[in-house]
């Protein structure tokens, strides 16, 4: 177990292990394009040193990353308030439809037994 209390990955369907796998790529692509974009804005200033050029890059991919994560993190309340607004909706529709169909057996039960009825007393 990891120390969040979830399962080692090793011992995840694979389907978990997969989105694990997909989100470290999509990471560390993120990171790539940050750095490669802090790279290129670096060689547009040529009077920077070797250090600067280097701290200016490392803020950069940091700030990036964060922007990132936090776009993300948005992204994933936003689905999960979606989420909890259409499980409620979908719970309210499927109660609604319960009714219905109760109602309408109700009634095609209380229609056979006025046809039975019916055909008793016609029959006697």
């Amino acid at each position: 177990m990891r120390r969040d209390g979830h399962r080692a990955p090793l011992d995840a369907p694979r389907h978990e292990l997969a989105d694990e796998a997909e989100g470290y790529l999509l990471a560390h692509s993120h990171r790539d394009q940050a750095r490669r974009e802090a790279e290129d804005l670096c060689a547009r200033m040529p009077w920077l040193t070797t250090a600067q050029a280097e701290e200016l890059t490392g803020h950069y991919v940091r700030r990036r990353l964060d922007v990132t994560l936090e776009l993300l993190r948005g992204t994933v309340r936003r689905t999960e308030e979606l989420r909890e607004e259409y499980e409620g909706r979908y719970a309210d529709l499927r109660h609604v439809l319960l009714r219905r169909h109760a109602a309408c057996a109700c009634a095609v039960l209380a229609c056979a037994g006025g046809v039975s009825a019916l055909t008793v007393l016609l029959t006697r």
